[in-house]
């Protein structure tokens, strides 16, 4: 049933880790009545009536037209729009439960930056495969977005990319509002690499602060991992521009110089000399850079792509190597050229 003029826009944001919590205070800011999913009960009653989220956004008070509960039908009814934030690994598995019970015409929107083990799959498309939606209808939003920070109302910007404009366009007049600007494009392709890839050589980006390598190490891989970047985003249709713009450059510098971000910090344990398990193991939450290591080299070999850093850290994740000296590897054998 349409809604009234008068009505705020009814949207749905499911998962409530930091960057879920952050997004619907972004929507709820932006004038959308922001019904949250939230897998544990108690969660879910913390959000809805102390407008805390203590576990993954302490100290930040909650919009009052944001709402949480464990039941998904309930979440879920009368959304116009559709925002996922969970792992994504769980994604398609997640998406298996709701699929029934989205709104027949709602856009979905992916908040996610990973790739899918196994099929190296990007999350809008597990979201097209397992809903049976048109890339008209899914978008995915991208960009320099450290949670806490805009959860604190600093002025910051992304992407959102649909196949359509007017998808795009759609979201982004949603997610934006005094303080959270949401830019558009078409490259969903360049847009969703951008923010797996960034988090792969920020990853690398913590191991040599792990180790206590300087900023001129830190300058050469994320300049040099930006290259990666785009040759590997290029090679799969992406625009040149899009690993440029915020949901590429922008994204990497956040997060690679951010003590906020989980890759970074991640990577710092590995270079303090944790094992993969043991940084597993210490992390609050999903770094998404991890679990993306070894389906995005498998999907760059397909393409003939190199990327000498990411296949460096594939080593130290496997403790093959050691990550003093991960530095010296930081372009193939052949002469460089250029930059």
């Amino acid at each position: 049933m349409a809604q009234s003029t008068d009505s705020p826009r009814r949207v749905a944001v499911l998962g409530s880790g930091s960057w879920g919590t952050t997004f619907a205070k972004i929507l709820a800011d932006g004038g959308s009545s922001v019904a949250m999913w939230a897998r544990r009960p108690e969660l879910a009653r913390e959000i809805s009536q102390s407008n805390r989220n203590s576990d993954y956004l302490p100290g930040i008070n909650l919009p009052r037209n944001i709402w949480a509960s464990a039941r998904l039908p309930e979440v879920l009814e009368g959304a116009e729009q559709v925002y996922l934030s969970v792992p994504s690994q769980s994604l398609r598995e997640n998406l298996r439960i709701v699929r029934e019970i989205i709104p027949e015409d709602a856009l979905v929107v992916s908040l996610m930056k990973g790739v899918e083990k196994g099929t190296g799959a990007r999350m809008s498309e597990v979201i097209r495969q397992e809903l049976g939606l048109g890339g008209e209808r899914v978008a995915v939003a991208s960009g320099p977005n450290l949670a806490l920070e805009i959860a604190k109302e600093q002025p910051t910007a992304a992407v959102v990319s649909s196949e359509s404009i007017d998808t795009a366009t759609a979201v982004a007049m949603t997610a934006t509002n005094p303080y959270f600007r949401s830019f558009v494009n078409t490259d969903v392709i360049g847009t969703e690499f951008g923010g797996v890839l960034k988090n792969l050589i920020a990853v690398a980006i913590g191991i040599v602060d792990g180790v206590g390598y300087g900023e001129n190490t830190k300058a050469s891989i994320i300049t040099r991992g930006l290259a990666e970047m785009t040759d590997f985003a290029v090679a799969y249709g992406a625009r040149p521009e899009t690993l440029s713009g915020l949901a590429g450059l922008g994204d990497l510098i956040a997060t690679c110089e951010s003590s906020l971000s989980r890759n970074n910090t991640a990577g710092r344990l590995l270079g303090q000399g944790y094992s993969y398990s043991e940084v597993i193991k210490q992390m609050n939450q999903t770094a998404e850079g991890l679990s993306s290591v070894a389906p995005v080299l498998e999907l760059a070999l397909a393409k003939g792509v190199q990327m000498p850093i990411v296949s460096q850290v594939a080593e130290v994740l496997a403790g093959t190597l050691n990550p003093r000296d991960i530095a010296p590897h930081l372009t193939t054998d052949e002469l460089p050229q250029g930059e």
